[in-house]
């Protein structure tokens, strides 16, 4: 089992920075690769960005250019950083992690309590 941790969540104005962090702990051998998503009430799940074991890294459009995932491999830790933010940007930034076994869910995945974003202006 994996468990996750987000942090660093919080209120800031339009055009401020803000530093997720994503701590794994339990069985962090079976990580394949971790995840930042953000989701709106009454909204989908929506991805951010995401990075492998091997540094390879992916980025949704909306963010590019803006948000930075880093990953310490060492203490299975991922960051997000969030640089000029602006208010569409607020909303629970949840942290998942791909497995290579099976959870006791019946699923591949873990997924972080999530913090909250919010972007005033």
């Amino acid at each position: 089992q994996v468990q996750l941790v987000e942090s660093g969540g919080g209120l800031v104005q339009v055009g401020e920075s803000l530093r997720l962090s994503c701590t794994a702990s339990g069985s962090i051998g079976t990580i394949a690769a971790m995840s930042w998503f953000r989701q709106v009430p009454g909204k989908q799940h929506e991805f951010l960005a995401r990075i492998t074991n091997s540094g390879n890294r992916n980025y949704a459009a909306s963010v590019k250019g803006r948000f930075t995932i880093l990953r310490n491999g060492a203490e299975e830790s991922a960051y997000l950083q969030m640089n000029n933010l602006t208010p569409e940007d607020s909303a629970v930034y949840y942290c998942n992690a791909e497995s290579l076994v099976k959870t006791t869910t019946g699923e591949y995945e873990y997924w972080g309590q999530g913090t909250q974003v919010t972007v005033s202006s």
